[in-house]
């Protein structure tokens, strides 16, 4: 008889590792929020500062196991080290192998892991990232590491999850003088003669072009936006986070927009909730 395994994703950019100045107030709260979405894997960006306790006290407060957290290849500015970090639910799926990948080319990281759930269902992989800030061409070569696992690929799990920052916009915003121009070449193409074009997606485009598929694309708000409320020189709701699936069923998506949300850092948690086959 086949069955499936609902698990839940969730992928969310800290904001500097939910502290500042050492105070974790921010970080608890946003604990407190992760555990009422209640991840079974959970990609969070931007750890900065963190140390093991930090980590072990988050995880202990989800019922949750670190897989890794891998520090960001470049420094942008000074202060503590950045990272990106893999959670999962040890009581819904167990690791079987993971990896940090891609070295030398994310400007952050990527954490690959094959997962199985514990429910005796099929494995599959799941990555956790943070593709580069500075241009769609740094993003459109991270994104170039990913393509294969659209599909069929030989010695990976058939599905997949992608959840992490792709700092990608996924639309135009309604006018670019909303963007401060000192940041428009992090999002836009430039030209040859330094002029900006038009928003460079390419490193979305080219996964969805490759098999991926976006969930926001078939539940919820197609226009829903994880950025745009925080900063007031930058009032653009746009997407720049994402949880792209292959090869498995989403059985719901949504973007967590509520006011408490929006003071807790300059990025709303994406979740996915999708169905794993399995045999019993």
């Amino acid at each position: 008889m086949k069955t499936h395994v609902p698990l839940r994703a969730v992928t969310y950019n800290l904001l500097l590792g939910g502290l500042h100045a050492g105070d974790d107030t921010r970080l608890r709260a946003q604990t407190q929020m992760l555990a009422r979405l209640g991840p079974d894997i959970l990609s969070l960006q931007e750890c900065t500062g963190w140390t093991n306790r930090h980590l072990r006290r988050l995880a202990d407060e989800l019922a949750m196991m670190t897989v890794d957290m891998a520090p960001s290849r470049v420094r942008r500015t000074p202060g503590p080290p950045n990272g990106t970090t893999l959670l999962i639910r040890p009581s819904s799926v167990r690791v079987m192998d993971h990896w940090i990948v891609g070295e030398g080319v994310f400007h952050h990281a990527l954490i690959r892991a094959w997962l199985r759930p514990i429910a005796a269902g099929n494995d599959f992989t799941a990555f956790a990232t943070h593709f580069s800030w500075s241009s769609g061409d740094a993003r459109l070569d991270e994104a170039r590491m990913l393509t294969d696992y659209g599909g069929p690929f030989p010695g990976a799990p058939r599905g997949a999850l992608l959840l992490g920052d792709l700092n990608t916009p996924d639309r135009e915003p309604p006018d670019w003088s909303l963007v401060p121009a000192n940041l428009q070449s992090r999002y836009r193409f430039v030209k040859s003669d330094g002029a900006f074009g038009r928003a460079d997606r390419r490193a979305v485009q080219v996964l969805l072009k490759s098999g991926w598929r976006d969930p926001q694309a078939d539940f919820g708000d197609p226009q829903a936006a994880s950025v745009g409320y925080y900063y007031s020189n930058e009032p653009v709701p746009w997407r720049l986070d994402y949880a792209l699936v292959s090869g498995l069923a989403v059985s719901d998506y949504f973007i967590h927009d509520t006011p408490g949300a929006r003071k807790l850092s300059d990025h709303l948690p994406v979740v996915c909730d999708v169905m794993v086959g399995a045999n019993s």
